[in-house]
């Protein structure tokens, strides 16, 4: 059986489909202030982590009330792209902020109340290749056959032990430079690298799930019984303009841990 969820929610799709159609037709003023301000993160003149101007500034800038400024943000903080701080203002969103380092990441310790922040796996780099791109992977990231591409393997281990084995390939042109030793040296999550280093910032993903059992390579890596039941999550994570920038196949072990996903 198999399950296809989107994360981090259905809402960036859903606004991004909403776009496509009032371009057709009519686009109320909130949402062409929301694209521009899109732009201006796309463009790195507000970087993760840096407050952005405020209402009256921006509302300045554009030539529109505040109260339009203000449903643009409200949309960009819906999208994951801005947070507010209260009593600081609005931020953008970055890869390093705690929570959002468990947006996409949804493996929970059966032990571990559901009210409380996730808690953080280690990661164990196996490996770091440059390569070209097969068939799947270059439909999965939107490329040409046989372009550049970065294919990591890693172990994450929920206190000492294997949880998660991932393969995860990414554009070679976009992540140049990307080797074993920077992954094993920098001290955060694997996106805020992604985000500080080259600037790509992951704002939401698909991924299919389906049960499989695990094989003898895959059994000796999570120190499983071959042939023990294994939840296999296959994501594609994309950036600015809907452009795919990730695909990983994980091989999650469930014997103390569940997958955990809030709908609606």
């Amino acid at each position: 059986m198999k399950f296809v969820l989107k994360l981090p929610s259905m809402t960036v799709s859903q606004h991004h489909e909403a776009e496509r159609n009032e371009t057709a037709s009519f686009s109320p003023l909130y949402r062409q202030i929301k694209r521009l301000m899109i732009q201006a993160l796309e463009l790195s003149e507000w970087r993760p982590g840096e407050s952005i101007p405020s209402e009256s500034e921006l509302a300045q800038r554009f030539r529109v009330s505040q109260g339009t400024v203000r449903k643009a943000i409200d949309e960009l903080v819906t999208d994951n792209l801005l947070l507010r701080r209260q009593g600081k203002g609005t931020f953008v969103a970055s890869h390093d902020d705690p929570r959002s380092q468990f947006r996409f990441l949804r493996l929970v310790p059966d032990d571990v109340d559901s009210a409380a922040l996730p808690v953080e796996p280690q990661s164990e780099f196996l490996e770091c290749l440059r390569a070209r791109a097969g068939a799947e992977t270059a439909r999965a990231l939107g490329l040409a056959a046989s372009a550049p591409i970065v294919a990591i393997r890693r172990l994450l281990r929920f206190a000492g032990k294997p949880v998660v084995l991932e393969e995860i390939y990414v554009p070679g042109e976009r992540f140049d430079g990307l080797d074993l030793a920077m992954l094993k040296g920098y001290q955060g999550s694997l996106y805020s690298l992604f985000e500080t280093r080259f600037g790509v910032r992951m704002l939401r993903a698909e991924e299919r799930l389906r049960a499989v059992t695990a094989e003898r390579a895959s059994a000796q890596l999570l120190d499983v019984p071959e042939g023990t039941p294994l939840l296999s999550v296959e994501r594609v994570a994309y950036t600015f303009g809907d452009k795919p920038v990730e695909w990983r196949r994980g091989l999650y072990s469930t014997a103390a841990h569940h997958y955990r996903n809030e709908l609606g």
